[in-house]
């Protein structure tokens, strides 16, 4: 009975360390050594639940580097996509605008990459209240953000040279590389789109998600390449950012380059892949019918 006892207690400990690896297939660090730009950081990462956000979310990221999801061996589609959760500059919205999405286009044949890009350092032990006291002051939130958002485009911009390196190892199209950006993350992505200046660090498609982009990324030049564009919001965006997503739409629309916008209703600022009981909730589902439509699903 004795060993009976333990050779289930061994088999289960199998079973739950087989569920942990399969949670994602690798860990790739951007850089050799310290970052670039952030040799002085000293702070450590670390993870939490947020009653604020409602999701696990990740702080003090001073190491990029991305998490990689995928699919199962032989039902690969050559495309993969690159995840930048938003948390504005603060923290990461990991799961919720990260490894869920991961896992559902993992499971649809693309080769996912849930990217942790710098952030500023957290002062408390709430990096999500922190970052909403210090939003109340915009333009004071906005200079102290800027630098981040500098490393964190360096940070994307890495990350597809990256997985274009090394599309034959993960089995992927190095013309079939896509990013997707939530909130801050938007603002992230939309760098590699509109401040790569080769062009293996832009992406072949991107997707902004309640994020829209900054005046002086509106107000530069559009890629030489047509990269179609999708563009999700709800209109009642607690943080007033709706507009900006619309101003990013028309841009892509007066140059003639292929463009998609979904404005709900409803959902507020932050609906990623929760479930409110909204048509908001099936956003990727328009998601997938836009990568279909692109030849990209």
């Amino acid at each position: 009975m004795r060993n009976k006892k333990y050779k289930w207690v061994l088999l289960l400990c199998l079973v739950a360390a087989n569920y942990a690896l399969k949670a994602q297939d690798q860990v790739v660090k951007l850089y050799d050594g310290v970052a670039p730009g952030s040799e002085e950081w000293d702070w450590k990462e670390a993870e939490m639940y947020s009653d604020l956000f409602g999701t696990e979310v990740v702080y003090n990221v001073t190491s990029p580097e991305m998490l990689v999801f995928k699919p199962e061996a032989g039902k690969g589609n050559g495309t993969s996509i690159i995840i930048a959760p938003g948390g504005g500059f603060q923290s990461l919205s990991i799961n919720r605008e990260g490894t869920i999405l991961a896992k559902e286009l993992a499971a649809k044949g693309i080769t996912a990459f849930v990217l942790k890009y710098r952030l500023l350092e957290t002062k408390t032990k709430d990096p999500a209240r922190e970052m909403m006291d210090n939003l109340t002051k915009r333009d004071e939130f906005n200079k102290r953000t800027a630098m981040v958002q500098e490393l964190a485009g360096n940070d994307i911009r890495k990350a597809i040279g990256h997985v274009r390196s090394q599309a034959k190892a993960y089995r992927i199209d190095p013309e079939k590389v896509g990013v997707i950006g939530f909130s801050a993350g938007a603002m992230v992505i939309m760098q590699s789109v509109l401040k790569s200046s080769e062009k293996e660090t832009r992406p072949n498609f991107a997707a902004s998600i309640y994020g829209g982009a900054s005046q002086e990324l509106l107000s530069r030049d559009l890629p030489a390449e047509k990269i179609p564009l999708f563009i999700c919001a709800a209109t009642d965006d607690q943080l007033g950012l709706a507009p900006s997503s619309i101003l990013l739409y028309n841009k892509w629309l007066s140059g003639g380059y292929p463009v998609e916008l979904h404005m709900y209703a409803n959902g507020g600022h932050g609906f990623g892949m929760g479930k409110q009981g909204l048509p908001v909730d099936t956003w990727n589902k328009r998601f997938e019918d836009w990568l279909q439509q692109f030849k990209f699903l």
